[in-house]
């Protein structure tokens, strides 16, 4: 019998050659050291924070539904692609997603724990499923239409309409060192701290946006670039962390390299004792910059693709293993016919209930 044997087949034959490295690798860094998921994770950490009791039943609400229910992982639908990537780039594969309830039909026939989209989408169909399925209201993006193309994420919303719309959380983005990260830094601080006075909770997604972050991989990716983001996230209140899997590290290490200059501060052992080359390393890093796992790292999905299967399930084994709380899935999900993208969130989903695929 194998190590991974006792792996549902349908898991194990997705990660394909990876299989066995990617359901038995241990870590560099003991996950005695982070705060796991749990079905306790409100009680046990957001009740000894700041967050009043409306923040702490916002926060139930969204880990108590879905098929993920009362597990600690949570499982999120994001459709902001219409303005992020323009709504043809976005439902032109599928056009019923030009339909705000197809979105919510989605979420929710998926086994979501909750739905995150636009002012718009939510305000138009809010009276039939803000009971449903939780609603994360996101509140700024990056639109495409201005010419030429520029990229900066503005309010578009506020914290007052997420609330009136019934959303128990707003999300928000900063592109960590842009031009304009500082600006937005200071605007999302303020809107977070809003929502928690309303009862919200707060999800950011940390993305890095810098051309000099481009070398000779692409560093927008790299452990401890995005891990020093999620650590500014959660500095401004975050209450979950949205980031982009890891692939490759050294980013600090690239950027002063190129440029022949001095940039940002990091350690050795960052390198040598806290990450390896590993996905699970890598990801494990991303974890530790959210205050050791308070606050729950969720990644993304990806783009949509021919392998989009294979690339989920992986992707949350990798999370999961590595000490985080989720998946967040987008395109992978509402460009392909309905039924697939339900198959696909339970696919996800199955990675989280298998009690076969533990924490590293």
């Amino acid at each position: 019998m194998t190590a991974t044997a006792s792996v549902p087949h349908a898991i194990e034959s997705w990660l394909g050659n990876e299989a066995e490295d990617l359901l038995t690798y241990q870590p560099k860094v003991s996950k005695q050291l982070l705060h796991l998921p749990g079905s306790d994770s409100v009680d046990r950490i957001f009740a000894q924070s700041d967050r009043n009791p409306q923040v702490l039943r916002s926060l139930q609400q969204l880990y108590s539904t879905g098929r993920l229910a009362n597990t600690g992982y949570l499982s999120i639908l994001p459709v902001d692609q219409g303005i992020e990537h323009s709504a043809g780039a976005s439902f032109a594969p599928n056009p019923i997603y030009f339909d705000p309830e197809n979105i919510l039909r989605l979420a929710i026939e998926g086994g979501c724990n909750g739905v995150a989209t636009t002012l718009g989408v939510l305000g138009m169909v809010s009276r039939k499923y803000a009971h449903r399925i939780p609603f994360i209201a996101k509140i700024n993006h990056n639109e495409l239409l201005t010419y030429p193309n520029q990229f900066d994420q503005i309010m578009f919303a506020s914290v007052e309409q997420a609330w009136n719309l019934g959303a128990v959380a707003v999300g928000a983005t900063i592109y960590f060192g842009s031009d304009q990260s500082t600006r937005q830094i200071q605007e999302v601080s303020r809107a977070f701290a809003r929502a928690h006075e309303l009862g919200m909770a707060t999800i950011l997604w940390c993305y890095l946006r810098n051309n000099a972050f481009k070398q000779d991989q692409d560093y927008h990716l790299a452990a401890d670039l995005t891990g020093q983001a999620n650590h500014l996230g959660v500095t401004i209140e975050a209450d979950i962390i949205k980031q982009k899997l890891p692939e490759n590290n050294k980013g600090y290490l690239a950027v002063a390299k190129a440029s022949g200059k001095s940039y940002g501060k990091t350690h050795d052992r960052v390198y040598s004792e806290l990450t390896t080359d590993h996905p699970i390393d890598l990801t494990r890093y991303q974890v530790l910059n959210c205050y050791a796992g308070r606050a729950g790292l969720i990644n993304s999905g990806g783009a949509s693709g021919k392998s989009d299967f294979a690339e989920a399930i992986r992707t949350a084994v990798i999370n999961k293993r590595a000490g985080g709380s989720g998946l967040i899935s987008g395109r992978k999900t509402f460009q392909r016919p309905f039924e697939e993208g339900v198959k696909l969130f339970h696919a996800i989903q199955d990675v989280y209930l298998s009690n076969e695929v533990t924490i590293a």
